[in-house]
């Protein structure tokens, strides 16, 4: 396969779901989480959960590095942007994330806030230089696959001497938050999910390669498939689970081999490993406190740091006691059966993460209209 289109061939994706259907057995419901928001998007996009027999089912995990941000650090981040001294850079999908109070960056701006949005850390990199007069606040947030530029930028700010640079760090470990969800499978009264199987993510394994899934194949005897973000790619690797599940087998697979290898990026790892350090401890929106599931900046940098620089201290905050964000990041709950969701709850007034992030499950379910199951439960 050479080009794109290859990989979302409808007649090749059907054929691929006929073998899931003749090889799931009847009498058996398989229940799989796709980590990565990503693939939660591919699923509704190309509706791969309609060519799905009805005991194969897929939970929507929490991997959306905006969605899973509690609102505390936005809190923070509102905090540091209404500093009349400081410039905040961030990504667009951070802008409209709601923080306590009903406050979000955007409000902060419109009310005078000097927030700008970023393509990269490049441009915040490239706004401190021509802005020497001004501190410059990088919001830093993603998973592994977005750690290495903000290392390089810090490499990069520090060669250049800058002194008006600051990285505000809330870059998170997915691996850390696999072993919560299956540690802990429930959380309060949300109830009990039920998993036999991760897709795990794309990107993110690009740099971390395959081996450090291995773990829970081992002990926690649950198959992984990584794989890419093209429909072919989910279907298969949901065929790979299935044909695991069936076997017994609890094994780590790579369906994404064109660009995933067991080791991923040595040179990222050593970059990101040489900047920063675990924290002891990171709340996460849906999972609460994930021991070393997060990244700080080590002392060498502490001058970059603006957690430091600028005191902050998180305070604990509650999302909207209305939104159900926190059971559908954990896969207990589906966008649909939020109360919220596609009434008070849009892209244009989101009531939670899940609805702002382009990778949330809400915004997936409301952009594609995929309502499978509030269509089911109205038929039964």
């Amino acid at each position: 396969m050479k080009y794109v289109d290859e990989y979302r061939d409808g007649k090749l994706a059907r054929k691929i779901a006929a073998t899931i259907a003749a090889e799931a057995k009847p009498d058996h419901d398989y229940r799989f989480m796709e980590f990565c928001g990503g693939h939660t998007h591919a699923i509704a996009r190309y509706g791969l959960e309609d060519l799905l027999p009805k005991n194969v089912r897929m939970i929507h995990g929490p991997g959306c590095p905006v969605c899973v941000l509690p609102v505390g650090r936005m809190d923070d981040a509102i905090k540091l942007a209404q500093r009349p001294d400081v410039t905040l850079c961030t990504y667009a999908d951070l802008m409209r994330v709601p923080g306590s109070n009903g406050l979000s960056l955007i409000k902060a701006k419109a009310a005078g806030a000097d927030i700008r949005m970023v393509y990269s850390t490049l441009d915040a990199l490239r706004i401190a230089q021509e802005e020497p007069a001004r501190k410059i606040v990088f919001f830093a947030i993603g998973f592994e696959t977005t750690t290495p530029p903000t290392a390089l930028a810090l490499v990069q700010a520090q060669k250049l001497g800058l002194k008006n640079f600051f990285v505000f760090c809330n870059h998170v470990l997915t691996p850390a938050a696999i072993q919560n969800i299956l540690e802990s499978p429930d959380v309060r009264d949300l109830g009990l999910v039920r998993i036999d199987g991760f897709i795990g993510p794309a990107h993110v394994s690009t740099v971390i390669g395959t081996r450090p899934y291995d773990f829970f194949a081992e002990e926690f005897q649950k198959p992984v498939v990584v794989a890419g973000f093209e429909p072919l790619d989910v279907m298969q690797a949901i065929l790979m689970l299935v044909r695991q599940v069936n076997d017994g087998r609890c094994e780590v697979e790579n369906e994404y081999s064109r660009a995933v290898t067991p080791d991923g990026n040595l040179k990222a790892q050593d970059l990101v490993s040489s900047i920063f350090e675990l924290r002891d401890m990171f709340e996460w929106r849906g999972l609460g406190d994930v021991p070393y599931s997060a990244l700080k900046l080590r002392d060498a940098y502490a001058a970059f740091d603006a957690e430091k620089v600028f005191e902050i201290t998180t305070q604990p905050a509650q999302d909207n006691p209305a939104c159900e964000c926190g059971a559908i990041l954990r896969g207990v709950k589906k966008p649909t059966d939020c109360k919220l969701f596609g009434t008070v709850c849009t892209p244009e007034t989101p009531m939670g993460s899940c609805m702002v992030s382009s990778e949330g499950s809400c915004a997936a379910h409301w952009t594609y209209g995929r309502f499978r199951d509030a269509t089911e439960k109205q038929a039964s």
